[in-house]
């Protein structure tokens, strides 16, 4: 299937595409402020700069872009042109994902991942569900989570 735009134009929408300070992210830290968790944003010293960093509580999260990172929700979806390019590099990074986790919970960090699908869509958790399952999780001493759409959640959790 041939792309709908211009190779300029879909230069120009990738090269738009931001990597940290994304609208999910931003929601997440407002509200984590407002329940009075204090944090660092990418820090250096840490496997893949997590993207919201919680000294105190010796924990990361993870704000995942479900396409970029190969999330097997309905945002998903490989795309129909350089196929083996984009298969290529969604699973290099997954594996860099895997590693990056690996190192944050071998150095004693406890590692909270929210899928961008929890945050949007139609199968997404109620705004005040995701905040109470983030500030449950921070204060808790469970080492990963993952907070993903609704449908994702009942596969994974039912043995699929």
């Amino acid at each position: 299937m041939a792309d709908i735009v211009s190779p300029a134009v879909r230069s120009r929408m990738m090269s738009g595409i931001r990597g940290k300070d994304t609208k999910p992210e931003i929601l997440l830290r407002k509200a984590l402020h407002a329940e009075g968790f204090r944090y660092r944003l990418h820090d250096r010293k840490l496997p893949g700069r997590p993207d919201i960093v919680l000294p105190r509580w010796k924990a990361v999260i993870l704000v995942q872009g479900c396409f970029w990172h190969g999330h097997h929700c309905h945002l998903f979806r490989l795309p129909g042109t350089r196929t083996e390019f984009w298969r290529d590099k969604i699973s290099g990074d997954r594996d860099r994902d895997d590693r990056n986790r690996q190192a944050l919970l071998d150095q004693g960090w406890r590692v909270l991942e929210v899928w961008e699908c929890a945050m949007r869509g139609p199968g997404r958790l109620p705004w005040e569900t995701l905040l109470a399952e983030t500030v449950s999780w921070i204060r808790s001493d469970r080492k990963l989570y993952s907070l993903q759409e609704e449908a994702t959640r009942l596969e994974s959790s039912s043995g699929f």
